[in-house]
């Protein structure tokens, strides 16, 4: 690509770890305000956009975070691709601790939600295909970039998404395995879906950072996911490093 490109990265990754020239832009959206005002920063022929999905600081729970208003923002600032970066459980091998993943299916568990733009004198009524929920040019270039860069990604699972906030029970866990599911999330829905309506371009990038309930003996403590975060997110800030570079 060789003309100007804007990706924007949602989620908790540190972009002032990526480049010190920061600027910060506040967004009104028909939905209300963004979970954060979205910091900006160039990287030479690419522009980054980061957008802290829970706040800054951390403080909106996965139900209560406008999504809506989350991705009309970023739309609105000229977002062409969007990446986010999201922390789950894993059900199975090889989605164990400290894995990335670069999902390409997704089952809501999830309620309540506003969940679509079509419900609203802002947006038509459109029946958008989601077969495919993260299909697209920037899945495929996610995937290119790993490669070129030595980064090690799981190709491909699908994350069964969970009201939250509490973790799930064992038994959930169990049925999410029977319904097809390799991961436990609580934010791609209806992150995805909403990014589909209104056109962009979205891929996912899932860090694992526990087993699911019931899948090992050892109980869930956040101190011990935390921890377990800690050097995989080294490793996706070096991934999106390789993706600014194919973008380009």
């Amino acid at each position: 690509m060789t003309a100007t490109v804007t990706l924007a990265l949602v989620g908790g990754t540190g972009l002032t770890e990526l480049d010190e020239n920061v600027k910060s832009i506040s967004v009104d959206t028909p939905y209300g305000e963004p979970s954060a005002p979205i910091r900006e920063v160039q990287s030479g022929p690419v522009r980054l956009l980061f957008l802290p999905r829970h706040g800054n600081p951390h403080r909106f729970p996965p139900h209560c975070v406008n999504y809506r208003a989350n991705l009309w923002a970023l739309r609105k600032v000229g977002a062409d691709h969007v990446l986010a970066v999201s922390a789950v459980g894993g059900v199975c091998e090889p989605y164990g601790p400290a894995t990335l993943a670069v999902p390409d299916q997704l089952i809501d568990y999830t309620w309540g939600r506003d969940h679509t733009y079509c419900d609203s004198e802002h947006a038509a009524l459109e029946h958008v295909d989601f077969t495919r929920p993260y299909e697209g040019p920037l899945r495929r270039l996610l995937l290119k970039a790993a490669r070129d860069a030595s980064i090690e990604v799981v190709d491909g699972g699908c994350i069964g998404v969970f009201q939250g906030p509490r973790l799930e029970s064992s038994a959930e866990v169990e049925k999410a395995r029977r319904d097809g599911c390799h991961m436990a999330g609580m934010t791609s829905l209806p992150e995805a879906g909403l990014a589909r309506e209104l056109g962009l371009d979205y891929a996912g990038l899932a860090v694992v950072s526990n087993w699911g309930a019931g899948v090992t003996p050892k109980p869930l403590s956040e101190d011990d996911i935390a921890e377990t975060l800690k050097e995989p997110m080294l490793r996706v800030r070096a991934l999106v490093r390789a993706l600014l570079k194919a973008l380009i």
